[in-house]
């Protein structure tokens, strides 16, 4: 398990614990080098995935099984039916349209072979928006289904303004580099505007080389000077370039959730995003855009972000952040997934 789902369980198993649940990670990384980030803490983190958890057999009252596909889910699942444990099942996005269609063909063969029937076996499927627990029906899944979206750090801050560098603003993308991400159209986007006083900071792993490709087309369409990339970040230097964004884009396809959104919210910068998502409450609290995922709704998006007044916009950074604080903390979050743990425990 990496990037962004593993950063959701760590902090939802985090949470859980803080509020009394005895927790344990079972990962294939048998290294446990991705989760050194809990280690004393109350999380026990074993790294040989369901093999450890026969040999120790501390035998849980539910297993939370995050993803799908990967020999590890299937093994978990069977695993559960095996012992008769409850398990909720989360696939994080893995069955959406989109999603669907990279590797299609093995994921087809995986579905009738598999996938279906483990997914079928659940005593719940957790979707992280209403959006996305509508797609697990098309598929024909039937186990009831959670929605609970995952949870927004409130970031500390150090500094209310923004930093400045020769009075130029900043608009971030910060996710993985991905055809689904929707940067060649952003990029048409920014060459028909050309926002004056304006930069783009793209900042994310680069995937099958796709970095490459939005880099030449940025050249080609002559904004290099105003485009710049830049790989992964993680922690303190993350927040630092969330601090110091005005503003937040995300072109997207297609998304579960779309973390990055509310990570951006939470730092009181507006977004620009688009139906790909289940933002749609941008709209509603007045903090954003939601669009079509097209050159022409982009560009129309970003024409009306970069025109607004500065005060304008750190209004609407404040609703957004509030809205987060509100309705996304890990405390909240994790209490609804509680609950959602208590109602499988108590199935007939």
């Amino acid at each position: 398990m990496t990037g962004g789902t593993a950063g959701v369980v760590k902090d939802l198993a985090k949470t859980q614990a803080k509020l009394g649940l005895e927790v344990a990670i079972y990962t294939d990384d048998s290294s446990r080098s991705g989760w050194s980030d809990l280690e004393n803490t109350e999380i026990e983190i074993f790294g040989g995935g369901l093999c450890d958890l026969r040999a120790d057999w501390q035998r849980p009252d539910l297993i939370h099984d995050h993803g799908i596909w990967l020999p590890g889910n299937h093994q978990c699942a069977r695993f559960a039916v095996e012992r008769k444990i409850r398990r909720i099942a989360s696939p994080h996005g893995m069955l959406e349209p989109w999603a669907l269609q990279h590797r299609k063909w093995k994921k087809r063969v995986a579905w009738h072979l598999y996938q279906r029937r483990d997914l079928q076996t659940a005593d719940a499927l957790h979707a992280t928006a209403p959006t996305e627990g509508e797609q697990f029906r098309r598929m024909g899944l039937i186990p009831p289904i959670h929605v609970v979206p995952n949870g927004v750090h409130s970031p500390v801050r150090t500094s209310p303004t923004r930093r400045r560098k020769a009075g130029v603003k900043t608009a971030l993308f910060l996710s993985r580099i991905h055809p689904k991400k929707g940067l060649p159209m952003l990029a048409k986007a920014w060459a028909q505007e050309r926002p004056a006083g304006w930069k783009m900071q793209v900042v994310g792993p680069d995937e099958n080389g796709h970095r490459a490709t939005v880099e030449a087309l940025v050249r080609k369409l002559g904004i290099q000077n105003e485009w710049s990339f830049e790989g992964r970040v993680e922690g303190a230097a993350k927040d630092e370039i969330f601090a110091g964004s005005d503003l937040f884009i995300l072109p997207t396809y297609s998304e579960n959730f779309g973390l990055a959104v509310g990570e951006a919210l939470a730092f009181g910068i507006p977004v620009i995003t688009t139906t790909g998502t289940p933002w749609a409450d941008l709209r509603k609290h007045r903090c954003g855009w939601y669009v079509e995922p097209e050159v022409q709704a982009l560009a129309a998006a970003l024409r009306d972000a970069v025109d607004l007044e500065d005060g304008a916009r750190a209004a609407m950074g404040a609703r957004g952040e509030a809205w987060m604080r509100e309705n996304f903390s890990w405390h909240a979050v994790t209490s609804r997934m509680i609950n959602a743990y208590q109602q499988a425990l108590e199935k007939a």
